[in-house]
């Protein structure tokens, strides 16, 4: 059985339900939390963080949670800001982008900008992830999306699975 590592970041919580709903459904998947340096709150903080995406800061993190190398793929799962990646996974993926496994990506937003985000990670990670989703606040806010993150889950778990399964002696995979 693969190991799968989800790291989250989460402003208002949204996306740290979501991520401990995934691991709920997937068993034997860890979660790892992405925290600001310094804390923001109120409607300065909320204008900084969107200033972070807007402009491709990298704001200073840190990171609570087993090592991402020492998994076979990690799942991303960060808010859209602006249609923007959020600044402090960002941060995140920069620090650590040679030393990622297979990636996964789940971005949350109001409404748009997932694309931009795996966009981004793509280039940050120097590969495409394995697999990408998005949610809206509403789906996750309202438990309209436990259904397709189970199926995200469960799709991402085979595949990694297949990837890293044994083959007996004297089998190879082949590419067509």
């Amino acid at each position: 059985m693969s190991k799968i590592l989800v790291v989250v970041f989460s402003y208002s919580g949204t996306c740290t339900r979501l991520a401990k709903l995934l691991c709920s459904q997937q068993p034997g998947w860890q979660m790892g939390e992405i925290r600001l340096a310094q804390p923001r709150t109120g409607s300065t903080g909320y204008w900084r963080c969107v200033l972070d995406s807007v402009l491709r800061r990298r704001p200073a993190i840190h990171y609570e949670g087993p090592f991402p190398h020492d998994f076979d793929a990690v799942v991303l799962l960060s808010p859209i800001w602006a249609f923007h990646l959020a600044g402090p996974m960002r941060s995140f993926v920069t620090t650590r982008h040679d030393r990622l496994p297979d990636v996964a990506v789940i971005s949350v937003m109001g409404g748009a900008g997932a694309p931009n985000a795996v966009a981004e990670v793509t280039r940050l990670i120097g590969r495409a992830p394995v697999m990408s989703t998005a949610f809206t606040m509403e789906s996750v806010q309202s438990g309209g999306c436990e259904q397709r993150l189970r199926e995200f889950g469960d799709a991402l778990r085979i595949a990694e699975d297949a990837k890293n399964s044994a083959l007996p002696d004297g089998l190879a995979l082949q590419a067509a």
